[in-house]
């Protein structure tokens, strides 16, 4: 269950172990707290969260920090009435134009669902069809929607 001091209890258990979060997803789900992480370094054993289902699985890290990103960045957002079928009718969509998703939330706020995504677009992508076609499938759920050019990140 979400309770304050969540998150500060897991990366305390980890920094303590010397483990480094190197990137990670933290989101509120139907009152529970799930956290997605990319952990380096010595990892405690899962007992070591105690009242906390923990999944600990070995992977490697597939990123090459001296690549710039390919492709062109959006932002989706979409809202309206919750359904079945949301995520996978414009996920359809922008996968159909070789669109990958690389970030996205949901959540219902009362009624009202509301869907953020992270987009990378081939250079080659006609945007003004995509955007015909994503509109299309919003207004087929009864929801808005808006798609635009991702902010660049400064650091």
């Amino acid at each position: 269950m979400d309770r304050p001091g969540t998150i500060a209890e897991v990366t305390a258990v980890l920094a303590g172990c010397g483990a480094n979060v190197e990137e990670s997803a933290v989101a509120l789900l139907g009152g529970h707290v799930a956290m997605m992480m990319l952990v380096s370094g010595r990892l405690p054993p899962p007992s070591a969260f105690p009242g906390m289902a923990v999944t600990v699985t070995g992977v490697e890290s597939r990123r090459d920090l001296d690549r710039a990103p390919e492709g062109l960045g959006y932002v989706l957002t979409l809202h309206g009435p919750d359904r079945p079928g949301v995520i996978s009718a414009v996920s359809a969509v922008l996968a159909g134009a070789g669109g990958d998703i690389t970030g996205m939330t949901t959540r219902l706020c009362g009624r009202l669902y509301v869907l953020v995504a992270d987009v990378r677009l081939p250079e080659a992508v006609d945007v003004a069809g995509l955007m015909c076609r994503l509109a299309a499938v919003a207004a087929d759920l009864g929801s808005r929607m808006a798609f635009r050019p991702a902010e660049p990140e400064v650091l």
